[in-house]
C-alpha cells in the first residue's frame, strides 16, 4: 500500500463581494474558519491541517483555537496559488485545498478525492477534484455554480458557468455535473500550477481548474454526493445555522 504524506490547506480571505467577512462569521458560536479546520482534523487522514490567509484577523482567531496558521505575502488569484505559496517549506506528496466556507465537509468525501492517487493508474494523476449531480433547472442555469463534463475515464473536458451540455435535442438525455471546488494536488503538480499566468479561459469564466486544462493536463473527477451548503452569503450562514442545530 502506497502511503503519502498528505496535509491540508484551507485558505481564507477576508474579502468577499457577497460576504465580507464570511470567514469570522459566528456559525454555532464558532467562527466558520475555524469550524472548517477543526472538521478537516477530526477526520484523521492529514498529517497535518494549515489554515493559510494574508488577514491578521484570521491569523489571530484561527492561531487562538489552536490551528497552524500561515501567513501569505502576497496578493493571490485563486486559492491554490495561495496554498502554493503557503507550502514552499513544508514536507509532503498531496496537498488537499479544503475551501474555509466549507464546514460540513466530510471524511468519505475526502476519500473519495484522494483516492485517485493510491489507485492502479495513481502516478499519472496530478489532481484530483470532486463532482455532483445536478437535477433542478434553477441549480442547472445558476452561474455561482460551476459545471464539468468528463470523458468516459473519469477525466475533465471542460469547465464552465453555463449550463454543459447544451441540450440541442430535447427527445434525448442528459446530465449535469456541479464541481465541488475540493481538490488534491501532487505536490509537484501544484508547484507548476502556481507557476502558468492565468490563461484567456480561467480570465473568463474565474475557475482555476481550467489554467491546468489550458496547459494541457489532466484532471481526474470523481463522483460524489450528499454535499452540504457552503457559505457564500448570509443567506447560507443561516441555512448552515439549521443544519448545525440539527445535529445537535
Amino acid at each position: 500500500m502506497k502511503c503519502f504524506r498528505t496535509i491540508a490547506m484551507i485558505p481564507a480571505r477576508y474579502a468577499s463581494s457577497r460576504f465580507p467577512g464570511k470567514m469570522l462569521a459566528l456559525l454555532g458560536g464558532k467562527p466558520v474558519i475555524v469550524r472548517t479546520c477543526e472538521a478537516a482534523a477530526g477526520m484523521g487522514l492529514f498529517d497535518k491541517v494549515y489554515a493559510v490567509t494574508d488577514d491578521e484577523r484570521i491569523k489571530d482567531t484561527v492561531t487562538a483555537a489552536g490551528i497552524p496558521c500561515i501567513m501569505s505575502s502576497r496578493e493571490h488569484e485563486t486559492g491554490s496559488d495561495r496554498i502554493a505559496e503557503a507550502v514552499q517549506d513544508i514536507e509532503c506528496d498531496i496537498v488537499v485545498n479544503i475551501q474555509g466556507d466549507e464546514p460540513f465537509t466530510r471524511r468519505e468525501v475526502i476519500e473519495q478525492v484522494l483516492r485517485p492517487f493510491y489507485e492502479k493508474d495513481g502516478e499519472s494523476v496530478d489532481l484530483s477534484t470532486l463532482k455532483e449531480e445536478m437535477t433542478s433547472q434553477e441549480e442547472i442555469h445558476n452561474p455561482n455554480n460551476v459545471k464539468v463534463i468528463t470523458d468516459i475515464d473519469g477525466y475533465a473536458l471542460y469547465f464552465s458557468r453555463t449550463p454543459l451540455p447544451y441540450l440541442r435535442d430535447p427527445s434525448t438525455s442528459a446530465r449535469w455535473w456541479r464541481h465541488i471546488g475540493i481538490y488534491a494536488f501532487r505536490r509537484q503538480a501544484l508547484e507548476m500550477f502556481s507557476s502558468w499566468p492565468m490563461g484567456e479561459l480561467e480570465a473568463a469564466e474565474k475557475i482555476e481548474c481550467l489554467r491546468f486544462l489550458e496547459h494541457g493536463r489532466r484532471i481526474k473527477v470523481v463522483e460524489t454526493s450528499g454535499m452540504r451548503v457552503s457559505i457564500d452569503t448570509p443567506e447560507d450562514l443561516a441555512l448552515a445555522e439549521q443544519i448545525l442545530g440539527s445535529r445537535l
